[in-house]
């Protein structure tokens, strides 16, 4: 696996081996199954494929979630290598950002529903990132996974704002036997949390199998009650959404997704599952 740490070096190597088909898995490292499952899906799909790894200043709104986001270089870089990738990208901040430096992506008000609201300005450093990123590896195809559904649909507004030439795919969500949805804030949960977190992928698989669309804010209420009551567990939303709005879902809801964000013990976790 080659590791470029400049945007020169990585221009450079493609300018001297131009490739047919590059597929692009960005992250912010402390890689887990999920992550490997991108790359291997990318790999498919792929004649190259590139992962990023870059712990992103500007999409933290709160300094002390950057600061104790886990940084585990040593060992990322050996699982890219066990699933073969071809190339990492990892650069330092200063060769991502200049100094003073102003971005803003009308994307409507997808930028305040759910996440937006409570990490407000959260999507403005995704998309600054991502359209940086995009630029530097120019891939056709790049993979995200599902668990970060908004940040999905945000992404694909920017691209298709911009007129990026590159395909977005959006992967499956990566799941522990117990159905706790992989991700690299879990190596924060403590045992207790850690059992408590369950709650979060129990009540979206009880929404999904008792959906009934006649029935969302019945629905809505008993899952945020069930989340609620849960010991160690902090709501912050459970949303019955429209799959390609985000605003509550209807009748006349092509397709539904419901969400849920929520604390449990000091570390706040994300989740879920689409409703057909």
């Amino acid at each position: 696996m080659k590791i470029f740490t400049t945007k020169k070096e990585i221009s450079d190597y493609f300018n001297r081996k131009p490739v047919k088909v590059i597929g692009f898995v960005p992250t912010m490292g402390a890689l887990h199954k999920g992550h490997l499952g991108l790359i291997e899906l990318a790999k498919q799909q792929s004649t190259q494929v590139v992962c990023s790894i870059f712990v992103n200043p500007t999409q933290f709104n709160d300094p002390k979630d950057l600061e104790k986001y886990p940084r585990p270089i040593t060992e990322d870089i050996r699982r890219l290598e066990e699933v073969n990738c071809d190339i990492l990208f990892n650069p330092q901040v200063t060769e991502m950002y200049a100094d003073n430096e102003k971005w803003h992506f009308d994307m409507g008000d997808l930028e305040h529903l759910l996440e937006g609201k409570f990490r407000p300005g959260h999507y403005q450093g995704v998309t600054q990132v991502v359209n940086k990123l995009f630029n530097i590896v120019k891939p056709d195809v790049a993979f995200f996974g599902q668990k970060d559904y908004q940040q999905f649909m945000v992404i694909s507004k920017m691209v298709e704002a911009l007129e990026m030439p590159v395909k977005l795919v959006m992967c499956p969500i990566e799941r522990e036997p117990d159905g706790l949805a992989m991700s690299s804030r879990n190596i924060h949960l403590t045992p207790y949390d850690r059992e408590h977190s369950l709650i979060l992928s129990k009540t979206l698989n009880w929404v999904k199998e008792n959906f009934d669309i006649n029935q969302i804010d019945t629905l809505q209420q008993q899952a945020a009650q069930m989340i609620s009551n849960e010991p160690g567990v902090e709501l912050e939303y459970f949303e019955i959404a429209d799959g390609k709005t985000l605003h509550p879902a209807t009748p006349a809801s092509e397709s539904v997704v419901a969400l849920v964000a929520a604390r449990v013990g000091k570390t706040r976790l994300i989740d879920n599952v689409l409703i057909d």
